[in-house]
């Protein structure tokens, strides 16, 4: 059974398939490849594989010479998807099964890969309505991380009987093997403050991005991180758009910004924060491993309540300014105990767990389903 686990985005998706990469290419007849279009991506899941104890997978770069231009000219972390997947389509027509954290693979079947099963790596575990987009049912298999997504997506008929796995998270596996649990931005003690903005137009940071920033400078009571989803950024123009607001605060001694490290995709900011100050993140939900004050951002006025994509709202206060904003992180502080029963039980419905570990549930999950395909 050959596998190919595509990674056609950016870097911070290879988290969510690695882990499990590594335990299907520990099975028995499993071959497993990995394929980029980014040398970058493909040094990274090496690295990770070794610190999840090795396996043999094949590493593949998808290159040509028209991608290579189009990187130079955008100043991307990758090409264009549509790029990658006409350069990729023959490889992949090669496998049983291509596996991918991202829809757009699908359009390979439009580009004459008729061969391999399409398999869904669960991306996130957030509420917002585009992790339940309809390209979902174009899949063969749909791997998920708990009974949230189990319920919506089979209440908007995404999913099918014997066509999808709850398998829990496997980005935990891969996060926890490879990031420096000691690894600290400040040498003091005040607490830790993430801004975690989405890249989304339902995120945060064209409004309040600036001003959460000169909040934090002017205070002394808080560290604070900035470590924006790592395509807010992505890109020669988006990050030029940017450039003079964060170096104006690069040196500042209670401010740590991250433009797109592995720190910004492995949890280490996520772990040793200690409140979380977003948006629509669904990295609230790898916040709450460890249930802690939150506080959101609304930049757009919203009739949020009772709507499933902020369900994740409900774990904190919810301001429609940043003024007075360290105010805020310190009720939310104060106010955390109101909030607990609702992280704990949100966190609980979000990620399915067992004895063995996520990416183990869901190698065998691809196993299985590969090898009934034929019945």
């Amino acid at each position: 059974m050959r596998v190919c686990f595509l990674f056609n985005a950016q870097r911070h998706q290879l988290l969510h398939g690695i882990s499990t990469a590594v335990h299907l290419a520990r099975r028995e007849d499993c071959e497993v490849h990995l394929a980029s279009p980014s040398g970058r991506h493909l040094d990274y899941a090496s690295r990770m594989a070794s610190r999840l104890g090795g396996a043999d997978i094949r590493y593949h770069r998808i290159d040509s010479p028209l991608l290579s231009l189009s990187l130079m000219l955008t100043g991307g972390e990758i090409p264009p998807k549509l790029l990658t997947l006409l350069t990729a389509a023959r490889y992949l027509d090669g496998f049983d099964a291509v596996a991918a954290p991202e829809r757009t693979s699908l359009l390979l079947r439009r580009m004459g890969v008729k061969r391999p099963r399409f398999i869904h790596l669960d991306h996130g575990a957030g509420d917002r309505a585009a992790g339940f987009d309809h390209r979902i049912a174009g899949f063969d298999m749909v791997l998920m991380a708990g009974e949230k997504h189990r319920v919506r997506l089979l209440r908007e008929r995404l999913i099918r009987k014997d066509h999808y796995a709850v398998v829990g998270y496997p980005k935990f596996d891969a996060a926890d093997a490879v990031r420096d649990p000691d690894w600290r931005p400040f040498t003091d003690d005040r607490p830790v403050v993430l801004y975690n903005p989405h890249f989304s137009a339902l995120g945060s940071w064209d409004r309040f991005g600036p001003e959460v920033l000169r909040s934090f400078a002017a205070q002394d009571r808080y560290n604070l991180i900035v470590a924006p989803h790592v395509r807010l950024l992505d890109g020669r123009a988006a990050a030029a758009r940017w450039a003079g607001l964060l170096a104006k605060y690069a040196n500042h001694p209670r401010i740590h910004i991250d433009t797109g490290s592995d720190r910004s995709i492995d949890m280490t900011y996520t772990a040793l924060a200690d409140v979380y100050l977003g948006d629509v993140s669904s990295q609230i939900y790898e916040f709450l491993r460890t249930p802690r004050p939150c506080l959101f951002l609304d930049g757009r006025g919203l009739d949020w309540r009772g709507d499933k994509s902020y369900a994740h709202w409900r774990f904190g206060p919810v301001l429609d300014t940043a003024a007075d904003l360290v105010d805020g992180v310190d009720a939310a502080r104060r106010n955390h105990p109101d909030f607990l029963a609702e992280q704990v039980a949100g966190f609980a419905e979000t990620f399915a767990t067992a004895p063995e570990s996520a990416s183990e549930r869901a190698a065998g999950a691809i196993e299985s389903f590969m090898r009934g395909a034929g019945r």
